[in-house]
């Protein structure tokens, strides 16, 4: 029997595990796949948890052609991450704190003779060498503004924040008026020289926050250039806007070029083609709008022309110059898909990327010349990151029962599974069964369900249903393995689980997409009590036992479906929602996304008809018993207004309970307080549904 089959299967006679909350702690999460320069090899990196200590340590591997198993790479204190090759293939570089602070160290290909080649003041947060190796690029935060110690010398016991702007604070932090700039140094034979401020004084960030990477930066394949993602705004400005640019930064003459100024919407992570003339990225045409179609963006160089043009500019350093001798194109155009993740093939004539359809996530590729796109793989599986290796492609995937690892793809689309990071943990664990299902919408439209079994599932049994509602807004219900909302959880303690791709939602074209912003109570609210209804009629579904589950976006659609579900549900779990537009509107950070989904201010004259879709305008018809979960550094949705959803159902007498974690974010990612989010979740749903 094939490895990969021993991956995802059990067998007569091994005692069979049920998955659990402790049991998906132990799994070991892969990620950051690197193919070496010459093909082959790769690094990647896995954190592996101690739930007893509350903490979690990243490790560096590194598996060879042919070898039977990975070799594990780096054994520090803390964690190694950002490892990537060196351009020549004879080091790996990778950041650890292992000093005391975030620096570079670098190591031979097989982990030998580690060495810290950086020792910069306040530690850096990712580095890319140049191709040629004359130089790296790194990030770091700089200080610019001034804090109350800087304002008020004399008191330093002062602990206060003072704010003159917006974007005080932003997802899970307050702003510690510092900022993220790129640096140029000089590197020598693995020793680097002093770094200069490409950003010098600006107050803005790059890679911008709160989840930006180096993926927003590029170098130039002959090192003369790079290229960097920035939203060059701030205060009200950066809250109402998502334009974000694509900069050139040339390093002779020390000038930065803005390439896509001309879009109002998101533009990120630059991506050369080998001979340098053509640079592409994700496009947003929308501005205010972050869940547009990420298109496909190329400019074309014209190095003569531009050096003459730069020639008879004379621009000083540090000037900002516009240089209108390019050819833009939108590769995407007619293309009813978001992409991402671009990579040219070595002899340029063709991209490569990341798409989804139909809530799978798969890698295309385009024929630059005649813009002919061409899917490349297929199946119900998540491809996170891919890399070129000769004719096969590298991907790391992920199913709802196969959390994260590598596998080659070759020409003909046959799959070699590389990795078995979680073989051991998972060998004994009986996984339920996911099922597509299309269902016909209350418009005539088709939607694709996920339908989760629990393990062992018996027709002739009845179970009681989850109807699970995604967040995003604007995320596809995929083949994710989230490891909180993770549905072969909910199957392991015997519910069967509704996981609709409800309007609102990509990888169903745009227009799908589309139809949420501004009817958060409309179609996409139909589309789940279609979703539920459809399944509850299956003979193995009780229908007097369903509850519904969300975060986010799925956390308000919990709410207001409290106030409008006509008695099909006996339980709610809502964790971080929206329960008042009004209030929300004017507690959140980025006041684009209010701006754009509730279509303005509920201020504003005429008022949008948004608003009438608060939860908070149907607590009258609240009965049922409902968990309220949120985190005290929730600063996208903030935990008033869970203390409000509780509040409303307490003071009518409706069974409910808060639970709180003071330093979690919109997320659970502590695994104590994960496994103890697991126990109420189930606890929750067992008193009322079992």
């Amino acid at each position: 029997m094939s490895a990969f089959l021993m991956a995802g299967m059990t067998f007569t006679g091994l005692a069979q595990e049920r998955f659990t909350a402790e049991t998906m702690w132990k799994l070991g999460r892969l990620s950051d796949v690197q193919l070496a320069p010459q093909g082959g090899s790769i690094i990647y990196g896995v954190t592996w948890y101690d739930a007893a200590t509350n903490k979690g340590n990243r490790d560096i591997y590194k598996l060879d052609p042919n070898a039977e198993s990975p070799r594990r790479l780096t054994e520090f204190a803390g964690s190694e991450f950002n490892a990537v090759w060196r351009p020549d293939g004879k080091k790996i570089g990778f950041l650890s704190a292992e000093s005391g602070s975030v620096q570079l160290w670098e190591m031979g290909p097989h982990g030998e003779s580690k060495e810290q080649i950086t020792n910069i003041e306040g530690g850096i947060s990712g580095f890319l060498y140049s191709p040629d190796m004359q130089y790296i690029a790194y990030a770091k935060d700089v200080k610019i503004e001034q804090d109350v110690h800087d304002r008020y010398p004399d008191l330093p016991l002062a602990d206060a924040l003072i704010y003159d702007d917006l974007m005080y604070r932003h997802w899970d932090s307050w702003h510690d008026y510092a900022y993220s700039h790129i640096f140029i140094a000089p590197y020598n034979n693995g020793k680097p020289g002093e770094g200069k401020d490409i950003m010098p004084g600006e107050p803005w960030d790059s890679p911008m926050t709160p989840f930006g990477g180096m993926e927003q930066i590029a170098w130039s394949p002959d090192g003369k250039a790079l290229a960097y993602t920035c939203k060059k705004l701030k205060g009200r400005d950066y809250a109402v806007s998502t334009n974000s640019d694509i900069y050139l930064y040339d390093l002779a003459s020390e000038t930065t070029e803005n390439l896509s100024e001309s879009n109002p919407g998101y533009d990120q992570d630059p991506a050369f083609s080998p001979d340098g003339t053509r640079l592409v990225w994700r496009s947003m045409a929308t501005p205010g709008f972050e869940a547009d179609k990420d298109r496909i963006m190329m400019v074309e160089f014209n190095p003569k022309a531009l050096e003459k043009l730069k020639k008879d500019l004379k621009p000083k350093a540090g000037q900002a110059v516009s240089i209108k001798s390019r050819v833009y194109t939108d590769l995407s155009e007619g293309f009813d898909q978001s992409s991402s993740q671009f990579s040219f093939s070595a002899d340029g004539k063709y991209l490569y990327f990341i798409s989804g359809i139909h809530a799978t996530y798969q890698v295309y590729k385009m024929e630059l010349a005649s813009k002919k796109i061409t899917r490349l793989t297929s199946g119900d599986h998540d491809i996170q990151s891919y890399a070129i290796d000769g004719n096969d492609l590298i991907i790391t995937k992920m199913r709802h029962d196969l959390p994260t690892e590598v596998f080659r793809v070759r020409p003909d689309g046959s799959e070699e599974q590389l990795t078995f990071t979680n073989r051991q943990i998972l060998k004994n664990v009986k996984l339920g069964k996911s099922e597509k299902r299309w269902i016909t919408t209350t418009d005539g439209k088709k939607m694709l369900v996920w339908v989760i079994l629990p393990p062992g599932f018996d027709p002739d049994k009845k179970y009681p249903a989850l109807l699970y509602c995604q967040g995003g807004p604007q995320s596809a219900v995929s083949q994710f393995f989230s490891y909180r909302w993770n549905f072969q959880m909910m199957a392991a303690n015997d519910y069967v689980v509704v996981a609709p791709n409800r309007r609102g939602l990509p990888t169903f074209g745009q227009e799908w997409n589309d139809q949420i912003s501004g009817d958060y109570g409309g179609q996409n609210m139909k589309d789940y009590l279609t979703a539920i209804d459809s399944v509850a009629a299956e003979p193995w579904v009780d229908e007097n036992r369903l509850g519904a589950v969300g975060a986010s976006y799925g956390g308000f659609s919990v709410y207001w479906l409290a106030g409008n579900h006509n008695k099909r549900f006996k339980t709610f779990i809502s964790h971080c929602g929206i329960f008042n537009f009004e209030s929300m509107y004017l507690e959140t950070e980025e006041m684009f996304f209010v701006n754009f989904d509730y279509k303005g201010a509920f201020y504003d004259n005429p008022r949008p008809k948004s608003y009438d879709f608060s939860p908070h305008n149907f607590v009258g018809n609240w009965d049922t018993p409902m968990l309220v979960v949120h985190g005290g550094y929730d600063f996208r949705i903030p935990y008033t207004q869970g203390m409000q959803a509780f509040n409303a159902n307490q003071l009518q007498g409706i069974p409910s309970r808060f639970l709180f974690f003071p330093n979690e974010t919109h997320f659970v990612l502590k695994p104590q307080n994960s496994i103890l989010w697991q126990r109420e979740f189930f606890n929750w749903l067992d008193t009322y549904l079992k």
